[in-house]
């Protein structure tokens, strides 16, 4: 049951007339202000522009950490126009967000920003084999966001500070466990019904439409009856493959790369520990902390006599709950997860070996080394095909970003013709018939490309048959087409589509009569309830719908339970009408405690994100928000 409420909060906010904050942290926007002068403006905040280049350039890095994140994910899925928005959304957010921090005077200090530098863990995977961070490979990764370390740490200060406005808010929310009661009884409350579905299919087979009912309805609806308008093109794409068939790998570089990937393999090395901890924190006084080392020497003494017995010394002595009862075990563990004293000792000893008492800020150790995990050695000749793979991918890299300009001028400056820019470019001109304004269902590739479709169906496109800019359509990747031949959009004749406009009016006709016949039952129902014969009553609820569409469900959930039982009629369109009759509310099942302590724990939360929610729409009345962009309808649907 919590599980049903966990993955259907936003139904819970809507009866509750709240939104979710969507969580969405952005990396390296200031790597791309200098771009602020390129393109529309799509929002404003404060008066301050965003533009469209920005929004772009935001969105990249949205897929880019998307692809890291989950490299089997459909990366055409974040290319939609929603999703796109929602960068935009995300953006405007974070300047709200920003402009609220500094009018506040939030700040993050340097004590604060080097803690959370040190526990960030992208910047714990740079560290080396002596525990200091790689700083070339951690500029690399800075680069990689657009950003010099110096912009990076500046941007996560950033971030620290933002997270102030909305973050106490957040922290001292409070609902009442009755309040949190009362919400999820009335959310997931039960009711017994008796449910008359009138499906238009049905009624669909009763109509026989002559020919002339057809053509009329051909007449009238012609916008359903067109070949879209399409156009035959040709194109080039400059991308990481095209470049890459003309990279060739020196040997010696091949070589130098395995020796450093090989020094990286090493620092991998892990080790398995067991210790015991007497505790004494680094605050304790002078003498709590000695009298805590006198008796880590006493135990060490006791396990040199009997190195056997140092789990049960651990279980009966440890200080430290989290591996006592597992005789003092901490597991493997690699470079830089332990205090450095910690980490020194145990990767000084061999195995089987026990150290020293080693003093940390926690207090006195002893450990003993229990097993070593050194990682797989591979020969050069066994990764030679993944190294120069590696440098082959990073080479196209550079080329691709010194080419791109070089080719973005290219098919400027020759706007007639793309042959001489693949001929200069050593690239395939590719062509494609039949290209559409919306891509089918489905479909990938960069055809597929909204911002490729629009540049082709412009009119300069169209009308001059010029190649389009060049457009960036996925990480190192651009294309430019041209339109070769450019066939409107028409309607078909009667005599191609006629069965197909028959179907429809039968359809049409069907749903005209479910809607008369569910409302004639819906009648019949409220003046004379035991004169209509309806299916067995059941209890459904939104956590338990019974294969109801969720209108029907919501209508019987809405019904005044002071006037129960009672009937209501739901107009479900396309599919149909449905008579509902409410018979009584049912009271929910009893839960355990546990889950009912979730549950009220997760609706604290929801408010807690509601009120963050309406504290931010309030700042963007303040910071007079305006997004020109305009929103794309979301489940919008097709004409047929």
């Amino acid at each position: 049951m919590f599980e049903y409420i966990r993955k259907n909060n936003r139904v819970l906010m809507f009866i509750l007339f709240l939104l979710i904050i969507p969580s969405f942290v952005l990396f390296g926007i200031e790597g791309y202000t200098r771009m602020n002068d390129r393109g529309p403006v799509v929002a404003k905040v404060a008066g301050e522009d965003i533009r469209e280049s920005e929004w772009e350039a935001a969105h990249r890095r949205e897929v880019d950490r998307m692809r890291e994140a989950m490299p089997n994910l459909d990366i055409k899925l974040l290319d939609t126009p929603q999703a796109r928005y929602g960068t935009l959304e995300a953006l405007v957010r974070d300047r709200v967000i920003r402009a609220a921090a500094s009018d506040a005077r939030l700040f993050t200090g340097d004590q604060r920003l080097a803690g959370e530098l040190q526990n960030h863990p992208v910047i714990a995977s740079l560290r080396g084999p002596d525990g200091q961070i790689d700083m070339a490979r951690y500029r690399q990764l800075a680069a990689q966001q657009g950003m010099t370390p110096e912009m990076f740490e500046n941007q996560l200060r950033a971030d620290l500070s933002n997270r102030q406005v909305l973050g106490g808010l957040a922290a001292s929310s409070l609902v009442p466990p009755s309040q949190a009661q009362a919400i999820l009884d009335a959310f997931l409350q039960r009711r017994k019904v008796q449910v008359e579905r009138f499906e238009p299919a049905e009624f669909a087979k009763r109509v026989t439409p002559t020919d002339a009912e057809v053509e009329a309805y051909y007449k009238a609806n012609t916008q359903q009856f067109q070949a879209p308008e399409q156009v035959d093109i040709e194109y080039v794409v400059l991308d990481l493959e095209s470049v890459m068939r003309d990279i060739r790998i020196n040997e010696d570089d091949l070589k130098t790369y395995f020796e450093q990937n090989m020094a990286r393999q090493a620092g991998l090395e892990e080790r398995r520990a067991s210790h015991i901890l007497v505790a004494a924190p680094a605050s304790a006084p002078a003498a709590e902390r000695e009298a805590a080392k006198r008796k880590a020497e006493e135990l060490l003494a006791q396990v040199k006599k009997s190195p056997a017995s140092f789990a049960e010394l651990a279980r009966k002595n440890s200080q430290d709950p989290g591996s006592a009862a597992r005789g003092g075990d901490l597991d493997f563990f690699t470079r830089g997860a332990m205090t450095k004293p910690f980490e020194e000792a145990a990767f000084n000893l061999k195995k089987g070996e026990i150290s020293e008492v080693v003093e940390t800020d926690f207090g006195y150790h002893i450990i003993q080394l229990t097993d070593v995990r050194a990682p797989k050695q591979q020969t050069f000749a066994e990764v030679r095909p993944q190294l120069e793979a590696e440098l082959k991918k990073q080479q196209a890299q550079r080329k691709f970003a010194e080419m791109a300009d070089a080719f973005s001028n290219a098919v400027y400056e020759q706007a007639e013709a793309l042959k001489p820019v693949a001929e200069r470019f050593k690239l395939q001109l590719r062509t494609a018939s039949g290209v559409q304004r919306e891509p089918a269902p489905g479909a990938q590739g960069v055809l597929s490309n909204p911002k490729l479709l629009n540049a082709l169906f412009s009119p300069e496109s169209i009308s001059r048959k010029r190649n389009t800019d060049a457009i960036e359509v996925g990480p190192n990747q651009l294309v430019s087409a041209r339109v070769v031949n450019h066939q409107p959009a028409q309607v078909l004749p009667l005599e191609q589509v006629k069965d197909r406009a028959r179907e429809q009016l039968k359809m049409a006709r069907g749903i005209e009569l479910a809607r008369e016949a569910g409302v004639k039952q819906l009648e019949a129902l409220k003046a004379d309830p035991g004169s209509v014969k309806l299916p067995e009553p059941m209890v459904i609820s939104r956590e338990t719908p019974r294969n109801l569409p969720e209108a029907v469900v919501e209508s019987a959930l809405r019904a005044d339970p002071g006037k129960l039982p009672g009937a209501v009629g739901v107009d479900l369109g396309r599919d149909g009408y449905a008579v509902v009759k409410v018979l009584e509310v049912v009271p929910r099942e009893a839960r355990a405690d546990d889950v009912t302590q979730q549950e009220r724990q997760q609706v604290a939360q929801w408010v807690a994100q509601a009120e963050a929610r309406a504290y931010y729409e309030m700042l963007q009345k303040r910071y007079d928000v305006q997004i020109r962009a305009p929103k794309p309808q979301l489940g919008a649907e097709t004409p047929r």
